[in-house]
């Protein structure tokens, strides 16, 4: 069975143990994806893909306790082994302008998120959330826009929140094909 975003469902409800067994250690590791992927390649990369104002799913302003609609800061970028794209990764704050507590993302260029997040005592994460997302989900699109690749087969993906200082970060990381490649 297929999830996606549907009006009024969030895709995110579903349990990492309904993936493939080969899938599952990456959906439930809640160290760093960075750290994990770069233990598995030879050479690692982020490549931004874009960052600035953006609209956002219902579920995704739901998962950050937003109420309404709007644009927020989001941050898309792809994650890299050996120069093969692993996994898309979206980042999402609250309001537009950046709250203090995560103003350090003005500056990441392409270094990974990973290196604010669990290198600061106060961040604390959110439990992961699991969801098979395909071409009826936003995500799914961006992904496959970002690759390049129209035919991008569903897509396994994972998200939490961040929560520093009181203000969330959500991150939502899209599992890409070439994830198969480097050991579990």
């Amino acid at each position: 069975m297929t999830l996606a975003h549907f009006p009024g469902r969030d895709p995110f409800r579903m349990a990492a143990w309904q993936a493939p067994r080969a899938m599952r250690g990456w959906l439930t590791d809640d160290r760093s994806l960075t750290a994990r992927i770069r233990s598995r390649c030879e050479r690692f990369s982020l490549r931004v893909v874009s960052q600035g104002k953006g609209r956002v799913m219902p579920d995704e302003l739901a998962a950050l306790g937003v109420h309404g609609h709007g644009e927020l800061w989001i941050r898309e970028v792809l994650l890299m082994a050996d120069g093969r794209p692993v996994v898309f990764a979206r980042s999402l704050v609250v309001d537009t302008r950046i709250p203090a507590a995560w103003h350090l993302l003005h500056g990441l260029g392409a270094r990974p998120l990973a290196a604010v997040l669990f290198d600061d005592p106060r961040v604390r994460r959110s439990p992961l959330e699991a969801a098979r997302l395909d071409g009826r989900d936003t995500r799914w699109h961006h992904a496959a826009r970002a690759t390049g690749m129209p035919d991008l087969p569903p897509l396994w993906a994972r998200r939490s929140a961040f929560w520093r200082c009181g203000s969330p970060l959500l991150v939502t990381e899209a599992f890409l094909p070439a994830i198969g490649a480097l050991a579990p």
